[in-house]
């Protein structure tokens, strides 16, 4: 085993602690900082989370549109997403059922439904183009005054089931969040972002010594990489109870992928990709509609739906390596 490969494996190791450490203060601080603000767990996930989780993919994505290597930018998002709803979701409905409600599942999965669905048309001239990068950026923009507006008008996330609101994990949370708690919320971000670029790094210059193509890197083992933060974060709002946080991130984290990382490369450039992208954008339009539809299910994902998620990401895994 030569230095470099064993270097890199050691960085792995490293960028996973980081990760891991990362993600148990970025969980606990928003918790605090969201229920200072009044918000639900869902809108933390939602949004503190979701764009904090998100970094790894806007940095990767953007770096790789600005050298030119279009494929991994738009195959890092695809995959990403992919590798959220499929092992990541998966994941963390196996460890325990998790509690979904009407909100995230019509308005949310809607939204998210119907941009996959988008992308899938723009991306079927095999090119994103700089108009169509302008109108997911503009969709993001949209997106979040809907939840701005949807929570001053409607107020916040309701249990669809009949759970009691007060049992909610959010609520447990003092209301008062220090300025300790604002910092190791920044700690906690920048410990995701630099441990998923750590690991993005030294996991593609692994899979560039066994000669993969750039863009069965960018749909798995970059994008695995890139949403580590999201797998630490979710599995980790998961195992302490925040249903609605875990959920939230990753749908969350998904809409800044498609409409805010993949909008503004496209503004930047035209980024024109292979074919084995409008498969991929076809296997996450499926994905996206199976997570929506177990989601409405008895308002909850059971953990048989979460081994289908697991499946279903595994066998795009497989499907890529076996094409390349």
């Amino acid at each position: 085993m030569s230095w470099s490969v064993s270097l890199n494996i050691a960085l792995v190791f490293v960028s996973i602690l980081l990760l891991w450490k990362g993600s148990d203060w970025l969980v606990d601080s928003a918790a605090k900082v969201g229920r200072r603000l009044g918000m639900s767990e869902v809108t933390v996930g939602l949004t503190i989370m979701a764009f904090g989780t998100s970094a790894p993919e806007f940095a990767v994505t953007f770096s790789a549109a600005l050298s030119g290597k279009t494929d991994i930018s738009v195959g890092n998002v695809v995959g990403s997403n992919i590798f959220n709803l499929g092992i990541i979701l998966g994941v963390c409905g196996l460890l325990t059922p998790l509690r979904t409600n009407r909100e995230v599942v019509y308005r949310d999965g809607t939204i998210l439904l119907g941009t996959t669905l988008m992308l899938f048309w723009f991306l079927s001239d095999h090119q994103l183009d700089r108009w169509e990068g302008a109108v997911l950026f503009g969709g993001l923009m949209s997106y979040l005054l809907l939840l701005l507006v949807w929570r001053k008008k409607w107020g916040d996330y309701q249990p669809e089931d009949a759970i009691d609101p007060n049992r909610s994990m959010i609520a447990k949370v003092p209301a008062q969040a220090s300025t300790g708690d604002i910092m190791l919320l920044i700690a906690g971000i920048i410990g995701v972002v630099v441990g998923g670029h750590v690991l993005v790094t030294a996991a593609s210059k692994l899979a560039h010594t066994f000669g993969v193509s750039d863009w069965i890197i960018a749909v798995t083992i970059v994008a695995a990489g890139t949403s580590a933060p999201e797998m630490a974060t979710s599995i980790t709002a998961a195992v302490k109870g925040f249903h609605g946080m875990s959920v939230g991130n990753l749908v969350g984290s998904d809409l800044f992928n498609l409409l805010g990382v993949l909008g503004a490369a496209g503004i930047m450039r035209e980024l024109p990709v292979s074919s084995s992208a409008v498969s991929s954008v076809g296997m996450l339009c499926l994905m996206v509609a199976v997570v929506v539809l177990f989601m409405r299910t008895g308002w909850r994902l059971y953990r048989w739906e979460a081994a289908v998620l697991i499946l279903l990401g595994i066998s795009r895994w497989v499907m890529d390596f076996m094409g390349r």
